[in-house]
C-alpha cells in the first residue's frame, strides 16, 4: 500500500492579508482625504473625480467589497448617513434631485455615490473630472460640512 507523502502544514500566519483598497488607505489616513462625516462605522468623503460639484462618497470603514455582503445593522447605517447627507446636499446645492448610486466597479470596498442633479443625464460616469482643482474639492467639502453642522449632524462632522 502506498502512502502519501509527508505534507508540510500551512503556516496560516504568513496567509497573505486582503490587500487594504484606495479607500481603506483614506479611511486610515494613509492617503488625503475631504471627509465630510465619520463615526465608527460609517465614513464620507468627496472623491477626487467629481460628477458634479457636492460628489460624496458613503463607505464603511469595515472593508466589504459588494453592498450585498454587508450585513444588514451596516447597510441600514450606511442609508441612514446617506440620508442625512442627502438632506445637507439639498440644502447646500439646491437642486431637482440627490442622486444615489451604487456601482462599485472602480474601487471594490463598498460605496454610496451621493450625486447633486438637475436631470438624469447628469450621472454619466464620463462626466467625472479627475482635475477638480483642490482649493475647489476643499471649498464643496467645508460647504457640506457646514451644512452638515446646521442640520445638526456636528457630532460626526470633521474639522476638515
Amino acid at each position: 500500500m502506498a502512502t502519501e507523502p509527508d505534507q508540510p502544514e500551512a503556516d496560516l500566519s504568513e496567509a497573505d492579508p486582503v490587500e487594504p483598497t484606495v479607500f481603506s488607505l483614506i479611511i486610515r489616513g494613509d492617503i488625503p482625504g475631504r471627509f465630510v462625516w465619520r463615526d465608527d462605522d460609517v465614513v464620507a468623503f468627496l472623491t477626487i473625480a467629481p460628477i458634479r460639484p457636492g460628489h460624496v462618497l458613503v463607505v464603511p470603514v469595515e472593508q466589504i467589497d459588494h453592498w450585498t455582503d454587508l450585513p444588514t445593522d451596516l447597510w441600514l447605517r450606511i442609508n441612514e448617513v446617506a440620508l442625512a447627507i442627502g438632506h445637507s446636499l439639498r440644502n447646500a446645492y439646491p437642486v431637482t434631485r440627490i442622486a444615489s448610486i451604487i456601482a462599485g466597479l472602480e474601487v471594490p470596498h463598498c460605496h454610496v455615490h451621493l450625486i447633486p442633479i438637475e436631470s438624469e443625464s447628469q450621472l454619466s460616469f464620463a462626466n467625472a473630472d479627475p482635475s477638480t482643482p483642490g482649493a475647489e474639492l476643499d471649498a464643496v467639502a467645508a460647504r457640506i460640512r457646514e451644512h452638515l453642522r446646521a442640520d445638526g449632524w456636528g457630532d460626526h462632522v470633521p474639522d476638515a
